[in-house]
């Protein structure tokens, strides 16, 4: 989905946009850009760096398909290169390219993990000019020499904080070794941390900084609502839960095993429903979304890999069932509902020891979460000694978070394969 609840009052005309881009726009009835879409294209048309910062769903794709499509129709050589976290994301990436480069003859692909080598090398020999790819399986091609960047123009890092949230830091410095020096470098996130600076500060020219919400902004037009409940509570609100709602419903596990169990309780209690994590392959995520797009699951459970990269418009209800581990990932799971100007709403459960979890989301996103409560679950309150309690496993969660990634590397490498 191109557009989102953040549009500006004016216009696509003014912003530099080559007329046959603007018919283009007009045929699918874009008429209004998003904020972000609005700062970043005319600066991204003119070759210059770019850090966007801007929360989820405000249509940071087209701000900057849109600049790279309108140069790379201008010359005949060179090429762009955008890595993205997820496959899911870059599968939707390169859907957003698909309704605008045939147009000028500009062809894409994408590079994951999870696909057929043998048709990525077929792809590759086309000579493709725009390049999706997941950073673990693009470092795979480089290793074999399948691919080959010298002549990359144009270099995107979309959801850059994810990708270092999820240890890509290594393949992605690779990856910058063997891009030119002399390109135009674009990157955008939802929050601003120490390796976005680290990145802009060694790889990009004078950047120019374009932030259309704080860092942390939880996104406009979602309800939220907050449960304190008991551990073994949980799985019984969250049938009573379902049963008032009747749209879609995303629901966010901690873990991939506990997805997997929440998946199968809620098919067990006559409800349809898929699963999408990184233990499922290539095709199984992608039968999971298309079934959860069309209908065929009303409820999509999911890790945080799915927190960015599902673009579904009508999500009715995302339900955090954990508290996520990292705070930040709190503003990219309800960022799924409330899209294109759609409303929203967002519950999360948390259990009596979790009050301080809580309130750092509640730091993070700068208001109090309501607290709500139902008929038939008794009241709960936070415990006195949650606070001291949480803080000391988010200390630690820290200490073991930083100790993993001093030995990433190789684990990373590995993920990436499978990313």
């Amino acid at each position: 989905m191109l557009q989102s609840p953040q549009q500006t009052n004016i216009s696509f005309d003014g912003l530099g946009i080559a007329p046959r881009i603007l018919e283009i726009l007009d045929r699918m009835r874009f008429t209004h850009p998003t904020t972000i879409q609005h700062k970043a294209i005319p600066i991204g048309i003119e070759g210059k760096d770019v850090i966007g910062i801007a929360q989820t769903g405000t249509g940071k794709t087209l701000a900057f398909a849109i600049p790279i499509i309108q140069r790379l129709s201008q010359r005949k050589k060179g090429r762009a290169l955008i890595l993205a976290p997820t496959r899911e994301l870059a599968v939707q990436i390169n859907e957003t390219f698909e309704k605008i480069a045939p147009s000028f003859g500009i062809k894409t692909v994408v590079i994951i993990g999870g696909a057929s080598m043998h048709m990525q090398l077929a792809a590759l020999r086309k000579n493709p000019r725009v390049i999706i790819a997941t950073p673990g399986r693009l470092v795979d091609h480089i290793g074999r020499r399948t691919v080959f960047l010298a002549d990359t123009n144009v270099l995107v890092l979309d959801e850059a904080d994810r990708m270092f949230d999820m240890g890509f830091m290594p393949q992605i410095e690779r990856i910058l070794k063997v891009v030119p020096k002399n390109k135009q470098t674009m990157l955008f996130s939802a929050t601003i941390s120490g390796e976005v600076v680290k990145i802009a500060a060694a790889y990009m020219k004078l950047p120019v900084h374009v932030e259309v919400a704080p860092s942390g902004t939880a996104a406009e037009g979602v309800i939220q609502e907050l449960f304190i409940v008991k551990k073994n509570a949980k799985k019984r609100l969250l049938l009573k839960l379902l049963q008032g709602y009747h749209g879609a419903v995303l629901v966010f596990s901690r873990t991939k095993m506990g997805a997997g169990r929440i998946a199968r309780f809620i098919r067990e209690a006559g409800h349809s429903a898929a699963e999408i994590h990184s233990n499922r392959s290539l095709n199984q995520r992608k039968q999971a979304l298309e079934g959860f797009k069309s209908g065929r699951y009303r409820v999509l459970v999911a890790t945080d890999i799915a927190a960015r990269g599902i673009d579904v418009i009508g999500i009715e209800l995302v339900l955090n069932y954990d508290i996520p581990d990292d705070t930040e990932n709190y503003v990219h799971r309800i960022g799924r509902t409330g899209r294109a100007g759609h409303k929203g709403r967002a519950i999360s459960f948390a259990t009596p020891e979790q009050g301080g979890d809580v309130r750092n989301i509640e730091r993070l996103i700068k208001t109090a979460l309501p607290i709500a409560e139902h008929p038939e679950f008794p009241r709960e309150r936070f415990t006195q000694h949650s606070s001291k309690g949480s803080q000391s496993r988010q200390f630690h969660g820290r200490r073991r978070h930083k100790q993993r990634r001093r030995k990433r590397p190789r684990r990373s490498e590995s993920r990436g394969h499978n990313t």
